[in-house]
């Protein structure tokens, strides 16, 4: 097949997080030629008529979507899937309606809230909002200042926290952060406990859940905010990038907390109406209370990210896992073998 590979404009000039994404075309790519394919690269900009152009100029069978974001905007990451739809050409992934529920972190929280999917607490968004609470606890406690668009930890670092603090008092440091967040951000109770991501893989007879990971904080004193901020995830300089390493293996003690864990990634992939790949990141906290913190639609899939990692360790490979991303995005619930 003829498939385009789509991802975002992106220059040398840009930040680790936006160059990432040619690592995972590159990956992508050699994947596709080794299954006999054949891939093409184009890039995306808010000239979408232009990309449409190109995709029927080159006669492609499908997309292989990889846009993150567009004219550096990870709100408008919506738009290309509704592109395809309008074009009715196949692209991998989930669908345009999934990616707005997913992306929006304050949308998809209300979404999980209202399927009893257990979600922490939050503030927001702002701007536009009044500061009350949703999803209860509304007492004294620690709050997370996070964006409401932009993924890859964009913003988040040691003073996203704020601790021993009331509702009313968390509106205003929305307001002052907002800026480092893409120009919208809410607050999410802090979960003091561990963190895991599961990541879910399209399969001819359903989603598959690969092995769990944790995120292990090696070395973190009291005082240092047990978090992956965007220092841990891109600043190879960083105490935190070199010390948050992800494990697959786990006592027995354990096993009853990941068979809940993969219970919430299914019906998070059946509510949201999930396709291809993607991964659910959790809190736990000290009693054993797992708390879904963000849905990542089509996450990172360089070679060296944790999706990648849950694959080399359940023996699926890299080739394979596109083959199969593939597959779905031509047909839900088809095997790589079909196509």
């Amino acid at each position: 097949m003829q498939i385009a590979i789509v991802h975002d404009t992106v220059s040398d000039a840009d930040a680790p997080d936006a160059r990432d994404v040619i690592a995972q075309a590159d990956a992508v790519a050699r994947a596709l030629q080794m299954q006999g394919h054949s891939p093409c690269r184009i890039s995306c900009s808010l000239n979408l008529s232009a990309v449409e152009q190109e995709l029927r100029h080159r006669r492609v069978d499908l997309v292989f979507n990889l846009v993150e974001s567009i004219g550096g905007q990870g709100r408008l990451i919506h738009l290309f899937p509704f592109c395809l739809d309008a074009m009715a050409l196949p692209y991998t992934g989930a669908r345009a309606e999934a990616m707005v529920l997913t992306s929006g972190k304050v949308l998809a929280k209300g979404w999980m809230a209202a399927a009893g999917i257990p979600t922490p607490a939050w503030i927001g968004p702002w701007p536009g909002h009044d500061g009350s609470v949703h999803g209860g606890d509304t007492g004294e406690g620690a709050w997370i200042i996070k964006s409401v668009w932009e993924h890859a930890s964009i913003g988040l670092d040691g003073q996203s926290i704020v601790n021993d603090a009331e509702p009313a008092s968390v509106l205003p440091l929305l307001r002052s952060r907002a800026p480092l967040l893409g120009g919208a951000c809410f607050a999410e109770r802090f979960i003091a406990g561990r963190e895991f991501n599961l990541s879910m893989l399209a399969g001819p007879w359903g989603p598959e859940v690969l092995p769990p990971a944790e995120i292990v904080f090696e070395g973190y004193t009291d005082e240092m905010p047990r978090i992956v901020d965007y220092r841990a995830k891109w600043d190879q300089t960083a105490f935190a990038f070199h010390h948050t390493p992800r494990r697959f293996d786990f006592d027995s003690s354990d096993q009853g907390l990941l068979r809940r864990l993969e219970a919430l990634a299914r019906r998070c992939w059946d509510h949201f109406g999930l396709n291809g790949y993607a991964r659910v990141d959790f809190r736990v906290d000290p009693a054993g209370q797992p708390w879904v913190l963000e849905i990542n639609a089509n996450p990172c899939l360089s070679p060296d990210a944790g999706f990648a990692a849950a694959l080399d360790r359940s023996g699926i490979t890299y080739v394979d896992a596109v083959g199969r991303i593939v597959a779905d995005g031509i047909s839900p619930g088809t095997s790589d073998d079909d196509i």
